[in-house]
């Protein structure tokens, strides 16, 4: 009888079907439409001219005309002082949240949340609000006190320096989220080494704890660079009614009318070479090691006393804090209930008309916002089962080919947001995959520009996580799909449920590929904004931005608390 019951399980594994090899290459398919297609297109309309001959004759037009020059020197000067101005900016701060006794640390960073995801082009917008030369309440107030005319100004939001300046407030994060980290798990040894020996606070500070995260620091810049050199939304709102334009928005006025998709796919390769290139730099700097601790433990991180400077630190902080999240809120409140967006609002002037404009009167609103949470839903949703599956396949060395699977579903991230929507237009606006104008194709942009994130955020957890009970199910008969969803992934619910939050607010923050593969039936929630900032409704766009800010922290907060705030995950070994 023992002899039968042991036998069971064999003869189980025996007859069952195990289809990861089948899973891998449909998935492995899947990830090759994704990526391989529009790229492949992208090559070919780069190297055609309008006959479908081959030709160099793109790229010579494209470094020897001004018109098409230009736009690349303007975003190299652009994502260059972004990203120095976001160092100099974030690093101080990281120092002061995760080194020093300054009152109201983690509200600063809650406050660095805030302005992290806030999307850039809805914080152009609020700094059109406030920095117009004419209309903008800042101008208002300086004229109003000064007792200028009409026509002075004291910001002018429209420049390159005002584009400079607006998208630093929303890639300095990048650059602190890195070091504040960086600086969390560095042990306080060589800090109290260093002050054993007399050296004052700000001299340990400079010599030592600067030196120790100068490699997160190095590596946030390349992100803030990439950010800031791949951003369509803020040049879009602020850099076209000055008169010039950066790459992305280069690329864009190449699909409008005469359009010329072969130079955009000229236009398109720099981009994404210059954002693989960047991505390996910030590898190889994140790869190294700022430190060695020799020893059994670890010090905990000094804390550095700052006294009387306590409160100045902190209001200098807030201070900051002013230009991405504070203002530009306000900006947007103030404009949402004002019956002039770019009046303050009082009680002679408060009204809720820009709200019943908004969702009973503009007929674009219910399709976009339905647009949205169905591409966001179905994206997340089919997202994370795909990442899920990969990042189990790849974990657990399943089968062969696993480390071409996980290449396959980050390799998305060298793509830019603009980049993609021109290969995918290239791709599916014609035969046999005929899917522009539908809300297909935009599916496929949000999957794919969202997959590398929600594939290393699963990885991560499967590693977390001991394979004994997989182990024991696959001993039992369980094929390795049963034991991914009977075993594995009850164990990574929290895990899973936050990789489809971060995919929706992912699918409704995004513009740059949108942009390019929209039209008048699959408007989602960015696109509408766009549209209406083009317009010049600025009240409506307030609170079409205030809805979109809402959804995204309640979600955010959902992610956070689910991954942070639930059981620890069993540790391997």
């Amino acid at each position: 009888m023992t002899a039968l019951a042991s036998s069971a399980p064999a003869e189980r594994r025996r007859f069952a079907v195990d289809l990861s090899l089948p899973v891998l290459l449909l998935f492995a398919t899947v990830l090759c439409l994704l990526i391989a297609l529009p790229l492949s297109w992208l090559l070919i309309y780069a190297f055609s001219d309008k006959n479908g001959a081959i030709t160099l004759e793109n790229f010579h037009r494209l470094l020897s005309d001004a018109a098409y020059l230009d736009p690349l020197l303007v975003t190299f000067a652009l994502a260059s002082l972004s990203a120095l101005i976001a160092c100099v900016v974030a690093a101080p701060m990281a120092w002061l949240v995760a080194r020093t006794d300054m009152p109201l640390r983690r509200t600063v960073r809650l406050l660095v949340t805030a302005s992290f995801v806030t999307p850039p082009f809805l914080g152009a917008i609020a700094w059109e609000l406030l920095a117009a030369p004419n209309s903008g309440l800042l101008n208002q107030l300086y004229r109003e006190l000064a007792g200028l005319p009409e026509d002075a100004y004291l910001l002018n939001i429209y420049s390159f320096a005002g584009l400079v300046f607006v998208v630093s407030c929303y890639t300095f994060p990048y650059v602190f989220v890195l070091v504040a980290n960086a600086l969390d798990r560095t042990p306080g040894d060589l800090e109290d080494a260093s002050a054993i020996l007399g050296a004052k606070t700000w001299h340990t500070a400079w010599r030592v704890t600067l030196p120790l995260a100068l490699p997160a620091m190095l590596a946030g810049a390349l992100v803030a660079f990439l950010q800031a050199m791949t951003l369509f939304g803020s040049p879009a709102i602020l850099a076209m009614p000055a008169g010039f334009h950066t790459m992305t928005t280069k690329i864009w006025s190449l699909f409008q009318f005469p359009p010329r998709p072969e130079l955009a796919a000229a236009a398109s390769l720099p981009l994404l070479i210059l954002t693989v290139i960047l991505l390996r730099a910030e590898n190889n700097v994140l790869g190294r090691r700022s430190y060695a601790v020799v020893g059994a433990r670890n010090s905990e991180p000094r804390v550095i006393r700052l006294g009387v400077w306590r409160w100045v630190m902190l209001a200098c902080a807030l201070a900051v804090l002013t230009c991405p999240v504070f203002l530009p809120y306000f900006a947007l409140l103030n404009a949402s209930f004002s019956r002039v967006a770019s009046h303050l609002v009082w009680f002679d002037n408060f009204t809720l008309q820009n709200i019943r404009f908004v969702f009973h009167e503009l007929s674009a609103t219910q399709l976009a916002l339905r647009n949205t949470f169905v591409l966001g839903s179905l994206a997340a949703t089919i997202g994370t089962i795909l990442a899920l599956v990969i990042a189990y396949v790849t974990a657990r060395q399943a089968v062969v080919g696993h480390r071409l699977l996980g290449f396959l579903a980050t390799a998305p991230v060298a793509i830019p947001g603009i980049v993609l929507g021109v290969g995918l237009f290239f791709s599916y606006a014609r035969p046999p995959f005929l899917l522009y104008g539908t809300l297909w194709i935009l599916l496929i942009a949000f999957l794919t520009l969202s997959l590398p994130a929600a594939y290393q955020q699963l990885q991560s957890a499967f590693r977390a996580v001991h394979p004994e009970l997989e182990d024991a199910s696959r001993i039992l008969g369980a094929t390795r799909l049963r034991t991914l969803w009977k075993i594995t992934t009850p164990l990574l619910r929290n895990n899973v449920i936050a990789t489809w939050c971060f995919i929706f607010v992912a699918v409704i923050r995004e513009l740059s590929a949108a942009i390019m593969l929209f039209t008048s039936e699959t408007k989602v929630l960015s696109v509408l904004i766009y549209d209406l900032n083009e317009s010049g409704d600025l009240a409506a766009i307030a609170v079409l931005g205030l809805l979109m800010l809402v959804i995204t922290f309640c979600i955010v907060a959902l992610a956070n608390s689910l991954r942070f705030g639930g059981r620890r995950l069993p540790r391997a070994g």
